[in-house]
C-alpha cells in the first residue's frame, strides 16, 4: 500500500510527513510488490513506450502495466529456473530496451541485480562481476553498431562458470547460451510458490567510482530504492497522466530509479528514447516532435544532453503538454536552464542524487517556484547538512546557512554501505551520515545549492575556489559551447585554476579574448584562470558528465613537461590517486636509462625540479 499526500495541502505549506515515518506512507515490502500494486491500479494503462528514431511514421512498442508485471514475473521465474536464489547476483549489459526493464526488476525479484556500464573494457567488467559474485550475465546479442556481445564473450572467458543469457541480436548455435526471449516465454506469468523479497533484502549492486580504481559496488536494499522513488514521486507530483522521457542508460540510477521506478509507482508512462538514449543523434534532432507526438509532460536529461536539445528550436512542434523540465547527474549551467525555459515556457528543476542514495536526495518540489542553481529541498524523510572541509580533507563542524561545505546525507534512501566493507572507510561520518562528496550549501529555508565536487574544489593557497564560478563565466560567451575548470599543480600555491574550453562549430576566439571576457564575470581574483586550453571536445563519462580527472591529469602532464624540458624524459604519465594528489610516472630516454651514472644524475635533477610540487615519482623501466 502506497499513500500520497494531497497536493493542495502541500501548496498551503502543510507538511503531512511531520511526526511520521516512511513506513507510514509506503507499506509495500519490495519493488515487485510495487509492480503488483501498479498493475492492479493501472493494468490497462501504458507503462513503457519504446521508440527507435522518433520519426513521424515510426510505430512505437508499447507495454501495459499488466503486461509489464507478467513479463517481470516470467523473467524472475527464468532466473530461478537457472538456479538463481535470493542472494545470487544477475549482472546485465544492456542498452535501453523494453527487455532491460524486465531483466532489472526480474533480477531484483529473484535475486540481486547488478547493472553494468557496457562502455567499460572487458577486463574491468570481469573485475566488477568477480567483485559482485555474479552467477549470470544478461547481454545484448550481436546488433549493428553495438559491440556488447563481443565483450560479453570475453567476460565469460575471464569469469569461469558464468551463465550467459542473450537478449535480442542474432541467434547463435552456442548450446551454452540461453536465449532470453524463448526461455522467458516458456515460464509462467505468476510467482506462485516464490519467496518474494522483503524490505531489507538486497535488491541490487550498482557500481560507482568511474572507470578507474578498484570496483566499488553500492548495495541497494528494496527500501533504499522504494524510498528514493517515493520521495521523487512526491516532489515531482507524479500522476498517471504523466509521460517522462527516459534517455538515461539503465546502468545508472537516474534511468532506473527516478525515470523508471518513480514513474511506475505513480502509474505514469515511461518513454524510452531508443536503445542509445541521448547518445542517439536522432533523439536530439527529433526531441521536440517526440514531445508533441507522445504528449510528454516531463522532459528529463543530463545537462550536456539538455544543452544539445535547447540548441535547436521546436520548429513549430506543439510542446504545450510539457509541465516541467528536469535535469540531474551534474550541475546545470544557468545559460542552459535559461534557454530551456525560454523555449518551453516551463520551469527547469534540478535534482540532486547519487548512487549511494538510490539516485535521489533533493529536488525542487512541484508546488514551489524554482530557484535557478538550486536542487531544491530534501525529499521526504531525508536530511542534508553541509560540513566544513578542513585542510587535511577531513570534515569539521556543521556549516552556517549559505556557507559552502561538503554535503552529508541521512535517510531511508541511504545505502548501508558497499559490498566490500573496506570501501566504507571515509564514506560515513562518525555520527552515521553519508559523505556525498558534493560541495554545496543550504539557505535559511533548507534549500540545497550544489556548487561542485569536493574533489573538484580548487584550493589555491588555502583559498577554496568553486570551479562552477569559472565555468559559468566561460559559458556566458557566445562562442563557447562547453567549459570545465580544474586545478593545475603549482609549486607555490598548491593549485591554480585552469580551464578547458570547447568553441561552437565555426566560431573562432583567442584565449586572450576569452581571458578578458571571463575576468569581468569572475568576482574573485584568485579564481581567474591561469591558462586556457582550447580543445575540440571534453572527456565524458557514460552518462554524459564531464570526466574531470582526465583533465586534471592532462594539464598536470603539460605543466610537468614544461618543468622537465631539457631532461632526458621519454614518457610522462600522470594519473590521479584515490584522494587529492597525483601519481607521476616517468620513463627516461634509452641513452640515459642504459648508463647507470647518467640515470642517477637525471633522476636527481628531475626529483629536485619536481620537489616543490609534492608529487610521488615512480620510475618506469
Amino acid at each position: 500500500m502506497i499513500r500520497f499526500p494531497a497536493l493542495q495541502d502541500l501548496k498551503q505549506g502543510q507538511n503531512p510527513f511531520t511526526a511520521t515515518t516512511f513506513d507510514d506512507w509506503v507499506a509495500t515490502p519490495s519493488v515487485y510488490a510495487l509492480l503488483q500494486e501498479s498493475a492492479r491500479m493501472h493494468g490497462d494503462r501504458t507503462a513503457l513506450i519504446w521508440i527507435n528514431d522518433g520519426e513521424p511514421e515510426e510505430k512505437p512498442r508499447q507495454v501495459s502495466y499488466a503486461a509489464l508485471l507478467e513479463e517481470v514475473s516470467r523473467t524472475a521465474n527464468l532466473f530461478r529456473a537457472l538456479g538463481v536464489q535470493r542472494k545470487d547476483v544477475i549482472a546485465y549489459m544492456l542498452p535501453s530496451f523494453v527487455e532491460t526493464q524486465y531483466v532489472l526488476w526480474g533480477a531484483e525479484t529473484a535475486g540481486i541485480a547488478c547493472p553494468i556500464n557496457f562502455l567499460l573494457q572487458p577486463e574491468h567488467i570481469a573485475e566488477l562481476l568477480r567483485a559482485a559474485g555474479a552467477k549470470a550475465l544478461v547481454a545484448c546479442g550481436r546488433l549493428p553498431g553495438i559491440d556488447i556481445w563481443e565483450k560479453a564473450l570475453q567476460v565469460r572467458s575471464l569469469v569461469p562458470g558464468l551463465v550467459l543469457i542473450r537478449v535480442n541480436g542474432q541467434k547463435t548455435d552456442d548450446s551454452d547460451v540461453v536465449d532470453f526471449e524463448s526461455a522467458r516465454r516458456a515460464q509462467p506469468a505468476d510467482l506462485s510458490f516464490f519467496d518474494l523479497p522483503s524490505r531489507g533484502d538486497v535488491a541490487a549492486y550498482f557500481h560507482t567510482g568511474g572507470t578507474t580504481g578498484l570496483p566499488k559496488l553500492v548495495t541497494h536494499s528494496h527500501q533504499n530504492q522504494l524510498s528514493a522513488a517515493y520521495g521523487a514521486a512526491v516532489a515531482a507530483n507524479l500522476c498517471p497522466s504523466d509521460v517522462i522521457t527516459n534517455g538515461f542508460p539503465m546502468f545508472h540510477v537516474a534511468g532506473t530509479i527516478f525515470c523508471s521506478l518513480s514513474q511506475l509507482m505513480a502509474g505514469a508512462g515511461i518513454l524510452i528514447l531508443s536503445a542509445g538514449g541521448f547518445r542517439n543523434p536522432a533523439m536530439i534532432r527529433n526531441f521536440w516532435r517526440i514531445v508533441e507526438r507522445y504528449r510528454v509532460t516531463i522532459a528529463g536529461a543530463v545537462p550536456t544532453a539538455l544543452s544539445a536539445i535547447v540548441g535547436q528550436e521546436p520548429g513549430g512542434a506543439d510542446i504545450s503538454s510539457l509541465r516541467v523540465v528536469m535535469s540531474g547527474a551534474s550541475s546545470l549551467p544557468r545559460s542552459v536552464a535559461e534557454s530551456a525555459e525560454r523555449i518551453t515556457g516551463r520551469q527547469v528543476r534540478e535534482m540532486l542524487g547519487m548512487t549511494e542514495t538510490g539516485g535521489v536526495i533533493a529536488t525542487e518540489a512541484a508546488w514551489h517556484d524554482r530557484v535557478l542553481g538550486s536542487a531544491g529541498h530534501p525529499i521526504p524523510f531525508v536530511d542534508i547538512e553541509a560540513r566544513r572541509m578542513e585542510m587535511d580533507g577531513s570534515l569539521g563542524r556543521r556549516c552556517e546557512a549559505e556557507e559552502i561545505g561538503v554535503l552529508v546525507v541521512r535517510g531511508p534512501n541511504v545505502t548501508d554501505g558497499y559490498k566490500n566493507p573496506a570501501h566504507n572507510a571515509g564514506a560515513f561520518t562518525n555520527d552515521g551520515w553519508l559523505v556525498s562528496g558534493d560541495l554545496g550549501y543550504l539557505d535559511l529555508t533548507g534549500r540545497v545549492f550544489l556548487t561542485g565536487r569536493a574533489k573538484d574544489l580548487i584550493i589555491r593557497s588555502g583559498h577554496n575556489i568553486d570551479p562552477a564560478m569559472i565555468e559559468d563565466a566561460f559559458l556566458a560567451h557566445p562562442s563557447v559551447t562547453a567549459a570545465a575548470a580544474v586545478g593545475m599543480p603549482d609549486a607555490y600555491a598548491g593549485e591554480l585554476p585552469v580551464a578547458f574550453v570547447v568553441l561552437k562549430p565555426g566560431h573562432h576566439c583567442s584565449d586572450t579574448d576569452l581571458q578578458a571576457f571571463v575576468e569581468k564575470r569572475i568576482h574573485e581574483r584568485p579564481a581567474y584562470p591561469k591558462r586556457i586550453f582550447l580543445v575540440d571536445s571534453l572527456p565524458m563519462t557514460g552518462v554524459g558528465k564531464i570526466f574531470k580527472p582526465a583533465l586534471r591529469s592532462q594539464c598536470a602532464a603539460a605543466l610537468f613537461g614544461e618543468v622537465l624540458d631539457g631532461e632526458p624524459v621519454r614518457s610522462l604519465i600522470v594519473s590521479e590517486k584515490s584522494k587529492r594528489g597525483m601519481l607521476l610516472e616517468i620513463g627516461l630516454d634509452a641513452d640515459a636509462s642504459d648508463n647507470a651514472d647518467q640515470r642517477e644524475l637525471a633522476q636527481q635533477r628531475i626529483a629536485k625540479k619536481l620537489a616543490p610540487y609534492l608529487v610521488s615519482i615512480a620510475w618506469s623501466n
